[in-house]
């Protein structure tokens, strides 16, 4: 069966966008998006909430030709070659191939996308990946923490989230991120 990956870019205090909507502070160097790929490329179905959908939907259209460095080029082709389940009760119609809407989160729909799946799946966007963590859906978690404190926004981990985790890796980059990969022990 497939394993359920939520990853993040958050800042040290806990963050992925600031009090105003802002993550310009978390953007990858050449060196961490490298290394984000490596990690997509066990992805074949990627599971958003409907803001992060928007968010994302922008590699759909994105010039990804030669004069884009190779981990971007890299970067779009995968992004765009994922089957994408949305969540959202408002958004009426995609923007992107190999996608569709579901009106709710649905636990046991989730568990079929992963029996049914050759590929990881990952979930993106802290609301509905704190909707999978509290359901125990989630099997790894890969945490990008950028070296930068933003005093409040929106929470990378659910609130009144509880759950012993288990240290799987750490990484040092050269721009000041880490990466940490946790799995939750049952």
């Amino acid at each position: 069966m497939a394993k359920l990956v939520y990853s993040a870019i958050s800042s040290l205090d806990g963050y992925i966008a600031d009090e105003k909507g802002n993550f310009d502070w978390a953007t990858p160097d050449a060196e961490v998006f490298t290394f984000i790929n490596d990690i997509e490329r066990r992805f074949g179905t990627d599971l958003y909430g409907r803001r992060m959908y928007e968010t994302m939907v922008y590699w759909e259209t994105f010039d990804a030709s030669g004069h884009q460095p190779p981990y971007i080029r890299d970067f779009t082709m995968m992004w765009r070659a994922a089957n994408k389940i949305v969540y959202s009760t408002t958004l009426q119609e995609v923007s992107s191939e190999r996608t569709r809407i579901e009106p709710r989160f649905d636990v046991d729909e989730v568990r079929q996308v992963m029996q049914s799946s050759d590929h990881d799946v990952a979930i993106g966007g802290a609301s509905l990946a704190g909707l999978a963590m509290k359901a125990g859906l989630v099997d790894e978690i890969h945490l990008f923490v950028a070296p930068v404190c933003v005093g409040g926004g929106t929470p990378v981990l659910p609130q009144h989230f509880r759950s012993k985790l288990e240290l799987a890796s750490v990484d040092r980059f050269a721009g000041g991120f880490v990466h940490l990969q946790y799995q939750p022990l049952a």
